[in-house]
Formats: C-alpha cells, sequence, structure tokens
C-alpha cells in the first residue's frame, strides 16, 4: 500500500509528534489531533513543510461527537485511514493514603486516556472493515505494569481493553496493540529531574544517573524510538501480532507477565 493514513491523538507535542514524524519519513499521512493548535509552534511549523501528506484537526476525545467529526474530516482529506494512534492523556497524579484522595482528577484522567481511546476505535472501526484491514496502537505507560501508584489503573485498563478489541476485531483484517512507555527524553523529563533534584538537594544530574543505573540498558528512551516501533506495529505489510503490550523500556519494567 503506498501512501497510508494516519491519525494521532495528542500528536502536536512530545511524544506523539515524535511518532508523526517517524512515521513521516516511512511514507505515511499523517493528522495531528489535539484540542488545539495553538502554543504548538513545532507541529504547526512541521505540518506547513508539507501540507500534501500532513494535516492538523482540532478534536476532544472526551466528546464522541467531536471524535466522529475528526475521523470524518480525515477520511475526506486523506481518502482512507489505515492506523489510529492513541495518545491523548492528561494524566493526574494520585498519591496518599486512600482515604485522602481526591478521586476527581482520575475520573477526568480516565475520561481522556480510556474512555477517549474507546472513542477513537468506536469512531475509526467501521472506515478500517469497510478498508478490510487496520492497525491501531494505544500509548500506555509502565505505572500498568506495577503496583506503584493507584494512577496506574489507566494503563493497565488500556492493556485490559487492548486485548479485548484484539480478539473482536482480528477477523476484520484490524490489529490492535499497546505500547508502554519507559522513561522517555522529553521537557516534562527534565522538569521531574530538576524538582527531584531540589527535594534531594543534588544536581539533575544525579537524579538521571540514579534513574539510569536501574534501567538495564543504562540509557533512557528517545520518543523516535517509540516512534519506530509504533510504525512497525502500524505496518501497512502486516505483521502478525495483536492483541500485545510491548514495553518500550530498555529493559526498565521487571514484571515477567503483564
Amino acid at each position: 500500500m503506498s501512501n497510508p493514513a494516519v491519525i494521532i491523538t495528542g500528536g502536536t507535542a512530545g511524544i506523539g509528534l515524535a511518532v508523526a514524524q517517524v512515521l513521516s519519513r516511512e511514507g505515511w499521512r499523517v493528522a495531528l489531533a489535539s484540542r488545539q493548535l495553538e502554543g504548538h509552534d513545532a507541529a504547526r511549523d512541521w505540518i506547513a513543510a508539507d501540507p500534501t501528506n500532513r494535516a492538523y484537526v482540532a478534536t476532544d476525545t472526551r466528546d464522541q461527537a467531536r471524535v466522529d467529526q475528526m475521523v470524518a474530516a480525515v477520511l475526506e482529506r486523506f481518502g482512507r485511514i489505515d492506523g489510529l494512534v492513541n495518545g491523548a492523556a492528561n494524566p493526574s497524579p494520585i498519591a496518599g493514603p486512600i482515604e485522602e484522595l481526591d478521586l476527581s482528577p482520575l475520573l477526568g484522567d480516565l475520561d481522556t486516556k480510556v474512555v477517549g481511546y474507546l472513542r477513537c476505535a468506536k469512531a475509526v472501526v467501521p472506515v478500517m472493515k469497510r478498508q478490510g484491514a487496520g492497525s491501531i496502537v494505544n500509548i500506555g505507560g509502565l505505572t500498568g505494569r506495577s503496583s506503584n501508584t493507584l494512577s496506574g489503573l489507566r494503563n493497565a485498563a488500556v492493556s485490559h481493553f487492548t486485548k479485548t478489541l484484539a480478539d473482536e476485531l482480528g477477523p476484520f483484517g484490524i490489529r490492535v496493540n499497546a505500547v508502554h512507555p519507559g522513561i522517555v527524553e522529553t521537557p516534562h523529563l527534565r522538569e521531574l529531574f530538576q524538582s527531584e533534584a531540589e527535594a534531594r538537594h543534588c544536581t539533575p544530574a544525579q537524579v538521571e544517573a540514579d534513574f539510569v543505573a536501574q534501567i538495564p540498558l543504562r540509557r533512557v528512551i528517545h520518543p523516535e524510538e517509540l516512534g519506530r516501533v509504533i510504525g512497525f506495529l502500524l505496518s501497512p505489510t502486516p505483521v502478525p501480532i495483536t492483541g500485545e503490550s510491548i514495553a518500550v523500556d530498555a529493559g526498565y519494567s521487571r514484571g515477567i507477565y503483564l
């Protein structure tokens, strides 16, 4: 298949934009989707450099009607949709004794990342069924593989519905997988290192060294590397992988099974 088309939600910054850039180099036509493009100059410039094969569509994954409009707009623009990368999230740290927790931020997070992912799949699957093939990749996170934080339940839920949808959609030639990024090199990571350094009265470099020492490959992940893994899973030349939750973490997670 030449010039396949993909939607990337949460695609205007960070991991989402890096994934888009990798897929574009691999020949994909890319539609970036987010609540707004304002303030995302790198994404705006990237789209402007090749407006024939790159597009932006505003959406809100908390609203099924807007998600449906997003899919319709991309279908009108590119004529087909071969891939969906679910990456829109609004993570809220949920920590502390259970009796003291405010769960309202968690509900908002789940509506974006878990139910929002399902809304996007619901909208795009009919298109993929008509085409006879497609691939969906859900971006989760390593917190779903441990009991360290209650907010990890959102990523455990991503793994669960990934497997469920893979079972349902496999007979239609649609593959569904999840990737769970480890410690990824982003501006947000640098902010975390800085805040941790201030709390520990040390340097950000020392904090990073401590993190890296826990990783078998002794390094963090670069967003482009995650993009290459997602590109493999999206490949228009189908690979017989579906229903899997794949850690892209340089060996950081230690679980045998999920």
